[in-house]
């Protein structure tokens, strides 16, 4: 049988701002990645987010991300790739600190917005991301978009990584994502979205806005917590690739 891990970004409250539906999200999916303070999160809603996914049954990953709360992260900065590690392991271990205390088990790491980007694309980054990783601990999972600078860093190192596909991204011939600002960008009905996710799981490949037909592997499926329809999208997804036959397992487990 097919398998398929649905992952989502969670925990990206902070201070008196409350964002995503992270307590409705967390049944559907099969991985939760848990921002670490830099972009998005805090103390707090770190330990309460680690609550609710060991309630749900959810894989735990770290999600870390440029210190950039002003701009949730999605904004380029220029940084190093020393500085890149550093401040991979210490998200990780501030957010693998909660999972231990709450008695559960660290399985991933996923980075985000503007770190996920450029790590795809530059080597430097993306063996500094899978250094980090590596150190703190290669039992860990790394998340990368598919066919990317991240998880062929994650190769060499010999880190086990599961290649990311989103749902609700438009891509690009060469395979990666189609920016934001850019016609095609996101996906914004459900049905489409779904027909999609089962169409990477069973043939490997996704339609460019242009019509292209391209090849895509796709271990987990991104799916985002934080939209106006996250949570339709969430249960179309999940339904059609349970129609399809598809299980949805956390990556790197089996059932």
């Amino acid at each position: 049988m097919r398998t398929l891990d649905l992952n989502c970004d969670l925990g990206e409250s902070f201070g008196a701002y409350t964002l995503g539906l992270d307590a409705e999200i967390l049944p559907i999916v099969s991985s939760a990645n848990i921002a670490c303070g830099f972009h998005a999160g805090d103390p707090s809603v770190m330990r309460r987010t680690v609550r609710l996914a060991l309630e749900a049954g959810a894989s735990i990953g770290a999600h870390p991300g440029l210190p950039d709360l002003a701009g949730f992260g999605r904004r380029n900065m220029s940084v190093s790739a020393e500085d890149v590690y550093a401040m991979t392991v210490y998200q990780i271990g501030a957010l693998e600190a909660f999972v231990r205390a709450e008695g559960g088990v660290m399985r991933h790491v996923k980075p985000h917005g503007a770190l996920y980007n450029m790590a795809a694309a530059r080597s430097d980054l993306a063996e500094a991301i899978a250094e980090a990783v590596y150190r703190v601990n290669p039992a860990l999972t790394l998340f990368g978009l598919a066919n990317s600078e991240l998880t062929a860093a994650a190769g060499r190192l010999g880190l086990r990584a599961a290649h990311e596909a989103f749902a609700d991204r438009g891509y690009r011939a060469d395979g990666s994502l189609v920016p934001r600002d850019r016609p095609g960008a996101l996906i914004e009905d459900a049905g489409e979205a779904a027909a999609r996710v089962v169409r990477m799981a069973l043939e490997g490949r996704v339609t460019t806005p242009e019509g292209e037909d391209v090849p895509l592997r796709a271990d987990t499926i991104c799916l985002h917590g934080d939209g106006a329809h996250a949570l339709e999208f969430a249960r179309r997804i999940r339904g059609a690739c349970e129609a399809a036959g598809i299980a949805i397992v956390a990556a790197g487990q089996s059932e």
